[in-house]
């Protein structure tokens, strides 16, 4: 008989950590108990720790000897949250993988309904946040975010939608192809095009730990997402410039006029002076405008710092020393 033809299929829970020591315990004793209900699939739990400075990393040392369907990857320091993601999904070895976030603010039963999704043949099954346990003006700002992101970006990025989320393993491998260090998964992932659908959900309360993302780091997000989503601010910037460049052209023949019917009243050189700040304002916004369109395709393509290095790996229950550089196009391991 053909073992392919037997074999479950694997699913790979992945979950990017950041000073999570306290949510440890409690998240891994309700993946196991969802993996206990779902016989029809393997499961492996893979984390990749952004170098946190708590316990977490010897809290998941600890479930990883005693469950060797955990496998832990440590970073040598903070990479930041997307590339935590997106490196946990290039060494994910299941046929499909469902990014959780260690806070449980999402729930882990909900992977039931990914499932029965993706059996269907949606390669990726997202989860739309209904509601949020937060001020409602920081919720406003957020569906604003993502109406504007859409309305500027050439593909069609679900609303409300974070990254709690499954994706096919031919996702999976579409993203290792991606050359951007600074991604935006939630963008990459609708740009392939494949089918997808979400779900509705009402977000839970973080029960421990504390947010790894201020307003900074929330800011710093979104700018992220819109300069990788769209080049379009860059044409509204070009746009700008020459506009300005015209109404300074118009202002600058007006004052003319105004000098040569009033030239006995104003003062010596002042009239240089004024026609020099239009002039130079209007060609300067419109040669950043044109600089920064092509600056914005080099950034694309050239960026030479590794993607992330991994310090150490634990897998199977066995510790070994990496030190080495993982970039996105590198086999999974």
């Amino acid at each position: 008989m053909d073992t392919r033809e037997t074999r479950r299929k694997l699913i790979t829970i992945s979950v990017p950590v950041y000073n999570e020591e306290d949510n440890i315990a409690s998240l891994m004793t309700r993946l196991k108990a969802f993996s206990e209900t779902q016989l029809d699939y393997d499961f492996e739990f893979l984390f990749t720790d952004n170098a946190s400075e708590d316990g977490t990393y010897e809290r998941l040392a600890g479930e990883a000897r005693s469950d060797p369907r955990v496998r832990v990857v440590r970073f040598s320091r903070n990479f930041g949250y997307q590339r935590s993601i997106l490196t946990n999904f290039l060494l994910a070895r299941g046929d499909a993988a469902v990014q959780v976030d260690a806070d449980l603010q999402d729930p882990p039963e909900m992977i039931v309904q990914f499932l029965q999704y993706w059996e269907q043949g949606y390669k990726v099954v997202y989860g739309i946040r209904r509601r949020r346990n937060e001020p409602r003006l920081m919720e406003a700002c957020r569906k604003l975010y993502y109406r504007v992101i859409r309305s500027i970006s050439d593909v069609n990025l679900p609303k409300d939608a974070g990254d709690f989320r499954l994706i096919d393993r031919t996702i999976i491998e579409h993203l290792r192809t991606i050359q951007d260090k600074n991604p935006y998964l939630r963008g990459l992932i609708a740009a392939l095009g494949h089918r997808q659908i979400g779900i509705a959900y009402d977000r839970a309360q973080r029960t421990a730990g504390s947010s790894k993302f201020n307003f900074l780091r929330l800011v710093r997000l979104a700018i992220d997402g819109v300069v990788s989503q769209s080049t379009a601010p860059l044409h509204y910037i070009t746009i700008f410039g020459f506009m300005l460049c015209g109404l300074s052209g118009i202002v600058s023949i007006a004052y003319l006029v105004y000098w040569a019917l009033n030239w006995e009243h104003i003062a010596a050189g002042f009239t240089t002076m004024v026609l020099l700040q239009l002039v130079t304002i209007g060609l300067n916004a419109a040669f950043l405008g044109v600089l920064g369109e092509y600056l914005a395709r080099v950034t694309e393509n050239v960026r030479g710092h590794p993607f992330v290095v991994i310090d150490r790996v634990i897998d199977k229950g066995v510790e070994s020393a990496r030190d080495r550089v993982f970039e996105i196009g590198e086999a999974r391991e």
